[in-house]
């Protein structure tokens, strides 16, 4: 599974420890930035990963902000784009399971590396559940346009 990741500032450090975290998964990332600690605004990292992901060029994305909204809004305008904030391991499960979520949020101010961790495994691990679940993904998918 080819994965592209990318955090702002606020997010840098968590998506550093995640890309680690990832390798030793064995997982295919791409790191669409930011590459310092310095300030930056989230849109400039948050709109490119998203479309690599709606393209189909990466499988799934994951991004990092501060909080988590601002990416996860952002990802959200991109056609084609589910993406989840979690902060929780029980949502990154359920977000796959009932929402089939091709990107993960997580906020770099909110919560500890080791949570993110077992969110990144989880969402990572768990498969989309189909069924009564397909039929509202399909009427996301007609609201696009």
């Amino acid at each position: 599974m080819k994965i592209a990741i990318a955090s702002d500032h606020g997010g840098f450090a968590l998506k550093q420890q995640i890309m680690e975290y990832l390798t030793s998964l064995g997982y295919e990332y791409k790191d669409f930035g930011c590459y310092t600690a310095d300030s930056m605004d989230y849109p400039d990292i948050a709109f490119p990963t998203a479309q690599a992901v709606a393209s189909g060029e990466f499988e799934r994305g994951i991004l990092i902000c501060g909080t988590g909204i601002g990416v996860s809004i952002c990802a959200n305008k991109v056609k084609g784009i589910r993406c989840a904030l979690c902060s929780d391991v029980v949502s990154a499960e359920l977000t796959r399971q009932h929402n089939d979520s091709n990107m993960l949020a997580m906020g770099g101010r909110i919560i500890g590396v080791e949570v993110a961790k077992a969110i990144v495994k989880t969402w990572l691990g768990t498969e989309f559940t189909g069924g009564r679940h397909q039929r509202r993904i399909d009427k996301i998918s007609a609201c696009e346009g």
